[in-house]
């Protein structure tokens, strides 16, 4: 028999047993639904500030992907964008390869394994400065197919590619109400740029785009970039530098303001001088984007990685983005990376107010402003204090309260009191990249040399009367293409004079050529990004008897945009002989012959196996043109990343245990008269310890004496920060409707930090006064404390990171350094691995 109180025990622990299963099974099930409305992306019933960065997993080996997005992560990124790529994915019709780099569904698992959303833009065009626009070369020979249009034949193999990657995703349950990261796709991509050729049959089709996207049943909204017209429920976005003044909003009051690309830079061509965008300008533009309705701003990039093999379009370098946060090897870039963490920290203190508070613009000045979002009746309020005059910093008054906003500038206020970061002014640490000489991989390169063979019409039988097209004869499976021909000359058509010489001319639709004349290098021309196509002239020798012409043509990468990209051309059109005796000799129609690809290429001598199916010779050290070369080395020191230095060459490609790194263009020089690109990113997961084979492909001559492999790094690292810096985002969090101060000493302060398990080896400048420059090359001025160094030594030496507080009491006791001069303090260290 049961007594009374334990009756009463049993009941109510059976009805905590019922309480605990209710709700662990509610927590099972929770909402992960994705909806929106005009204010924000809801997820799972709950609203949030969405920092996206674009990171494609086809450009870094997969050994990097963990460590990029978990810099990403440290970053203040909630969101990872990557765009699909289906020539990489199906590069035969039928055919598929979703391995190594190319494993999206494990890319994707990785982003959700560090607590982050996924955006997914299947495009499936693409752009992305990519060969093609992401579409495989296969896709042009489908009969009567126009791309990117109310075209039947391209609309049925668009669809089924992106039926086929939407079922992937929904059987891996990668999409966020199945419990995965997918909280955004995308269809189609700019294709507002291309519209208007197409007239009725663009609109139909983007109609079409839209609503069969929608009809996949994904769960996650669906969005279109730059496309005013989406159709509901698609998401219209912004793309470009400055969307916070320059999108005019989404196309329905019940959309979200999203910004699906925010350009830290720009990516680079052949030829192309250095790109910059400073930080300062995108947080300006970031904060203002925020202030105005923005749920979602992605970085593109914020890792760029490298564009490995032939996946570049045409003329864009191997490295892409390296001026990203994240550099082309995958180190922080400062202060880009840590001054837009301060920022998403900054506007995470808002995210309340921006919520669910009311906005409003409040004038403070002719070029200055604040807008806010309060909330009536409470203390939720945030305001945004903007300095839009690019020239002259402003003091202005808010709410009682005094602001100094320095010129093009936005202070972000998350309790309309407390100035927590102004995008002018970097709390975050500054570094610059260094590279360093592996003496240990670079004295194992003893090269040898294999010369590719010059095919004549006797080799390659004429088979057409004139040159054909490049692109749809070698299919994209190469650059190469060769062209042939022979004439036979008697001593009365040369030239009897000595001053007068034969003239080669080719007219070549592009991208690159080289001219051989019976087997002798004459030359090469080629055109750019913006023209393709080119004459070649070159004065050249001939004889009595039979003439070998030989012309190589080359593409650099397949266009990526524009309309009709199923008819781009390449390739040499016409060709003649000037300066004989019985005038120009026009060869256009002279009978050819045409060669795919290098043979080099066929017996694949870029691999261990084919680098042993031919006899090389000792390498001369300035070598003739296309030639092979081929040496060992030893993977260097530690574990930076490594990188071959490729500055005396002059064109080609570089293959790392056959697997190649990409194409060199050195002797392809900017406006700077310096090449746009010398060093090229060889991962380390390319690289075994001992014997790792480099094969370069050299295709006009250059010096093997300036390859060098080298390490990069980011140790040197810096501060420089004035009177008028915030303290540091972190010093400050939120309770409630309140910002609270968690830190012991909120005041403007040096930080410094060393990463991958440095220690601060060395300060190599500190100064606090005036001193002027950037990290790697600061100036003392006129005005500095003598004390500096030995002050900074103190708080920083031997330590992994310092924090050196700006105030006059440690610097200037007395108070007499450069009475009236405005103080800064600088500081430059080293960072170095514990001795």
């Amino acid at each position: 028999m049961v007594s009374i109180p334990s009756l009463v025990l049993l009941v109510a622990l059976v009805s905590l047993w019922v309480i605990l299963v209710v709700a662990y099974g509610y927590a099972g099930k929770q909402d992960k639904s994705v909806t929106y409305d005009g204010r924000s992306l809801i997820i799972g019933g709950k609203r949030e500030l969405l920092f996206s960065g674009s990171i494609h997993y086809p450009r870094s080996p997969p050994e990097m992907w963990a460590g990029v997005l978990e810099k990403a992560k440290r970053g203040g990124l909630n969101v990872i964008q990557t765009y699909l790529f289906w020539n990489i994915h199906e590069p035969i019709q039928g055919q598929f390869n979703f391995q190594g780099e190319y494993d999206l569904v494990k890319f994707i698992k990785m982003i959700g394994d560090q607590g982050m959303y996924a955006t997914l833009r299947v495009g499936p065009y693409i752009e992305a400065e990519w060969n093609h626009g992401g579409f495989p070369y296969w896709l042009r020979e489908i009969p009567n197919i126009t791309f990117r249009t109310d075209n039947l034949p391209f609309k049925k193999h668009m669809k089924k590619f992106t039926q086929m990657i939407i079922k992937m995703m929904k059987d891996e349950k990668l999409f966020a109400p199945q419990g995965g990261p997918i909280i955004l796709a995308q269809i189609e991509n700019e294709y507002s740029y291309i519209e208007p050729a197409f007239k009725e049959f663009g609109t139909r089709y983007v109609h079409w785009a839209g609503n069969m996207a929608v009809g996949l049943h994904t769960g996650v909204p669906w969005m279109m970039c730059k496309q005013k017209d989406a159709p509901d429920p698609v998401i219209n976005t912004c793309n470009g530098r400055k969307c916070g003044d320059t999108f005019t909003g989404p196309n329905e009051p019940y959309k979200p303001s999203i910004w699906t690309e925010n350009w830290t830079a720009q990516n680079r061509v052949f030829g192309d001088p250095p790109s910059q965008r400073t930080v300062e300008d995108i947080a300006f533009y970031v904060a203002r984007f925020f202030s105005k309705n923005g749920t979602l701003a992605n970085y593109y990039m914020y890792y760029g990685g490298t564009n490995f093999g032939r996946t570049a379009s045409s003329f864009v370098t191997t490295r892409y983005y390296d001026e990203a946060p994240l550099d082309e090897y995958g180190l922080l870039r400062e202060p880009k990376w840590g001054h837009l963490r301060d920022l998403h920290g900054a506007l995470k203190l808002c995210q309340k107010a921006l919520f669910w508070g009311n906005p409003s613009v409040e004038k403070l000045g002719e070029q200055q402003e604040a807008q806010i979002y309060e909330k009536p009746g409470t203390d939720i309020c945030a305001a945004f204090l903007s300095n839009n005059n690019s020239r002259t910093p402003a003091t202005v008054t808010f709410r009682g309260h005094q602001y100094y906003l320095p010129q093009h500038s936005i202070s972000i206020v998350p309790d309309c009191k407390t100035v927590v970061y102004n995008t002018k002014m970097i709390v975050a640490q500054h570094n610059s990249r260094n590279f360093e000489i592996s003496e240990k991989a670079s004295k194992g390169l003893n090269w040898e040399m294999l010369r590719e063979s010059i095919p004549t019409a006797k080799d390659v039988p004429v088979k057409e009367r004139s040159p054909i097209e490049l692109i749809s004869t070698t299919k994209d499976t190469t650059d190469y293409l060769w062209y042939t021909t022979s004439i036979y000359l008697d001593h009365t058509e040369l030239p009897f004079r000595k001053e007068i010489h034969s003239v080669l001319q080719v007219v070549s639709l592009g991208h690159l050529m080289h001219a051989f004349i019976n087997g002798e290098y004459v030359g090469s021309g080629h055109g750019s990004n913006i023209d393709k196509s080119f004459v070649f002239q070159k004065l050249i020798t001939l004889k009595v008897g039979t003439n070998h012409i030989s012309l190589l043509g080359a593409t650099v990468g397949l266009a990526d945009s524009g309309v009709y990209l199923e008819r781009r051309l390449a390739g040499v059109h016409a060709v003649a002989i000037k300066g004989l005796n019985t005038g120009t000799l026009d060869l256009s129609m002279n009978g050819w012959g045409h060669q795919v690809g290098l043979d080099g290429e066929k017996l694949h001598v870029f691999t261990h196996k084919g680098s042993h199916s031919v006899n090389w010779t000792e390498a001369q050290r300035q070598g003739p043109a296309l030639t092979w070369y081929k040496a060992y080395f030893d993977a260097p020191e530690g574990n930076e990343p490594v990188v071959i230095d490729m500055k005396t060459m002059s064109k080609g490609m570089v293959w790392i245990n056959g697997k190649s790194i990409g194409r060199y263009w050195v002797s392809y020089l900017s406006p700077l008269e310096q090449p746009s690109q010398s060093k090229y990113h060889i991962p380390r997961a390319y690289l075994k310890p001992t014997e790792n084979l480099v094969v370069i492909l050299e295709e006009i001559g250059g010096n093997l004496n300036g390859v060098r492999i080298l390490s990069a790094n980011r140790d040197t690292v810096c501060s420089y920060i004035s009177e008028n810096h915030p303290p540091q985002v972190r010093s400050w969090g939120r309770e409630d409707s309140h910002i609270n101060i968690i830190s012991k000493n909120p005041k403007p302060a040096a930080y410094l930090m060393c990463h991958d398990s440095k220690e601060i080896a060395h300060v190599d400048f500190a100064s606090y006064g005036n001193p002027a420059g950037v990290c790697g090359s600061y100036d003392l001025g006129n005005c500095t404390a003598p004390n500096s160094q030995k002050i900074v030594e103190k708080h920083c030496l031997g330590k992994s990171r310092c924090y050196v507080p700006f105030e006059q009491a440690i610097f200037d006791k007395d108070a007499r350094l450069c009475p009236g001069v405005s103080k800064i303090l600088a500081i430059q260290i080293q960072c170095g691995y514990k001795k």
